[in-house]
């Protein structure tokens, strides 16, 4: 026989609305008595009916949330701080691998707006017209996460990109370095490709130092990208003593490559990686890196949307403060 609300009311001696309220964490209850639902929810086995709860409240309880890449450890991150915060709400998160393929995004879309999820978070990509207008038209709030729109007025969850790798680039200078090198993301990836390279380059020049199309390969963000991106940077830049990888999965690859070349990390070069993920401190050695902070940048990112669920208006958007976190990859010139 199936429990309903009204079981639950009437055992906990409590109205039909107090035992909502509990349940929708909403205010207007003591502790005595939501122990006391609670105890009875539990005795009793009830599970509320998540369609009936949407019907009443317009809500679905779902968060969609758009990734371009599901194996990569800092979309990871992000997942994590955002179901943290979800799950405190009492909702979940459906992930939509997008693959950074337009049609594919599209479909998704498509599909959040059938399920009729309570907010999108888009990660990591240029917001596009089309999806952009798909995501107006459902009229559900929105927020970037790791990227920013020029053109749409969404508000957005993000480090300043470049001026983060300016930061990484100045730490290798003030060791002592010249010759430094940068393996990055695409010139075309105007979200942290270029915003990175622009950073390398600036703070190159603002301290005299020589910066040519050889000092920088921009390859991509994965390990595989870093592997090669180093052997090209080294082999058009072989006297180089420090590298700038502008991820680190590439900075992982870059140690790799230099293994394979007999080339010792920090003794003959230095690396610097950037986003501070969990696997930098279990290379060997230990990475130096420019943290962002994924998973409370998840958690920001959800937390704005509920907060313009519950006030029907826009929010500002936040950039978080980068920090490089020293750890042994990085030597000191003498």
């Amino acid at each position: 026989m199936t429990v309903t609300i009204k079981d639950v009311a009437k055992k906990a001696n409590v109205s039909i609305a107090t035992v909502s309220r509990i349940l929708n964490h909403k205010p207007g209850f003591s502790k005595e008595t939501e122990d006391k639902v609670l105890q009875v929810i539990e005795e009793l086995g009830y599970y509320p009916n998540g369609v009936a709860r949407g019907l009443i409240s317009k809500r679905t309880h779902t968060i969609g949330v758009l990734v371009p890449a599901i194996s990569s450890m800092l979309m990871s991150d992000f997942i994590s701080g955002m179901e943290q915060v979800t799950h405190a709400y009492g909702s979940s998160v459906i992930v939509c691998h997008t693959e950074q393929q337009g049609q594919k995004t599209t479909q998704y879309l498509q599909l959040l707006q059938e399920k009729q999820v309570d907010g999108i978070v888009f990660t990591s990509e240029v917001l596009l017209q089309e999806h952009y207008q798909l995501m107006k038209d459902m009229g559900k709030p929105i927020v970037l996460l790791s990227t920013e729109s020029f053109d749409f007025p969404v508000p957005y969850v993000k480090v300043d990109d470049r001026r983060a790798a300016y930061s990484a680039t100045e730490y290798l200078i003030r060791k002592g370095h010249q010759k430094i090198g940068m393996v990055s993301g695409s010139r075309e990836d105007s979200i942290a490709g270029q915003p990175r390279i622009d950073g390398f380059i600036a703070a190159m020049k603002d301290h005299d130092l020589p910066v040519t199309e050889t000092s920088i390969v921009p390859i991509g963000f994965a390990f595989e990208e870093g592997v090669k991106g180093f052997t090209e940077l080294i082999g058009q830049f072989p006297d180089i003593t420090a590298v700038f990888a502008a991820s680190d999965e590439a900075a992982l690859g870059v140690l790799s490559a230099a293994y394979q070349m007999n080339i010792k990390v920090p003794e003959q070069l230095s690396v610097i990686g950037y986003d501070n993920l969990r696997m930098a401190e279990m290379s060997i050695p230990p990475l130096t890196t420019v943290a962002q902070p994924s998973v409370e940048m998840g958690k920001k990112a959800v937390e704005m949307i509920f907060d313009m669920l519950a006030s029907a208006t826009t929010v500002e958007s936040r950039i978080f403060p980068h920090t490089i976190i020293e750890r042994q990859s990085v030597r000191a010139l003498s």
